[in-house]
């Protein structure tokens, strides 16, 4: 009889554990989905407010679903104002720095990984050591010497400031030090020169750190203010973020127009993010494991 009994009280013990187990997964998921939809009100919002009329903007409580969509705030946007040159210049400034970015990022990565050459490591050092200098000292010095060089109020002086990056060199030289140096060594066997390892043997292997970068590099050239800022004047050269700012500026500040420039401006980190998401989480996960 003591062989029957005692699996039943085993049972009956783990009973309030698994319980508890179950409700902790519960209690878990649903701080989860709290913080997911604080993080997402927002956008909804502005997503909402894009095709409301200014008075229903603010009305409360919030009407997330309106019940009169205005597309004319996206028509001004559009068509009243030179968006689309801003659009086109964003763009332009945004994938110029970031293929430049991975190009100089993967070459100086590899020379500090791959290649032997006296004081590699210290200079290195010394290298990553400029990401703890603040860009406020970094700015005048940099617009002083863009203005030598005669690209103020130019793009170039954007793209060449956002071609180089000390992040994007760390981030490139952790993944090529995961690669055994034996490929390297049988590449150079066959006769193969440096740049050709790295094209033809390295750089295919990079995908994960080549998203990570792309999606860093661009959504930071894609929302920078500052920048632009600093060193475009003429009107026909702005960014979407200075077009913006320069239409609340102008304009007597018409949210629904701006929600609407806002949500078109977004769109393309959207997508990038969204066809570059599996290759930056193993790009982010595989450098968590890596030395």
């Amino acid at each position: 009889m003591s062989t029957i009994v005692e699996p039943r009280a085993s049972y009956s013990a783990s009973k309030p554990y698994r319980l508890s187990a179950i409700m902790r997964q519960i209690l878990l998921y649903a701080i989860i989905i709290t913080v997911s939809l604080s993080m997402i009100a927002p956008f909804i919002w502005m997503l909402s407010a894009s095709v409301k009329s200014e008075a229903e903007v603010f009305s409360y409580p919030i009407q997330w679903i309106p019940g009169i969509f205005y597309w004319s705030n996206y028509e001004k946007v559009w068509l009243k104002l030179p968006f689309f040159t801003y659009y086109l210049n964003t763009i332009k400034i945004a994938v110029s720095t970031t293929i430049l970015q991975v190009i100089t990022c993967s070459l100086a990565a590899y020379a500090f990984s791959k290649v032997r050459f006296p004081e590699r490591d210290k200079l290195f050092f010394l290298y990553i050591a400029t990401m703890m200098i603040p860009f406020q000292v970094m700015m005048i010095p940099q617009f002083m010497l863009m203005k030598q060089l005669g690209l103020m109020d130019s793009h170039w002086a954007l793209i060449l400031l956002g071609a180089f990056s000390p992040f994007g060199v760390f981030l490139f030289r952790q993944f090529f030090i995961s690669v055994p140096e034996e490929l390297s060594e049988a590449a150079r066997i066959d006769g193969l020169s440096e740049f050709g390892i790295y094209l033809r043997i390295i750089m295919p292997l990079m995908r994960p750190a080549i998203a990570s970068l792309t999606i860093f590099t661009f959504m930071h050239a894609w929302n920078d203010f500052l920048g632009p800022l600093i060193y475009i004047n003429s009107d026909h050269l702005f960014t979407l973020q200075l077009g913006m700012q320069h239409f609340q500026s102008e304009h007597a500040t018409e949210y629904g127009p701006l929600m609407a420039a806002a949500v078109s401006a977004i769109v393309p980190t959207i997508l990038i993010y969204f066809f570059a998401q599996d290759h930056f989480v193993e790009g982010i996960t595989a450098g968590a494991i890596k030395g």
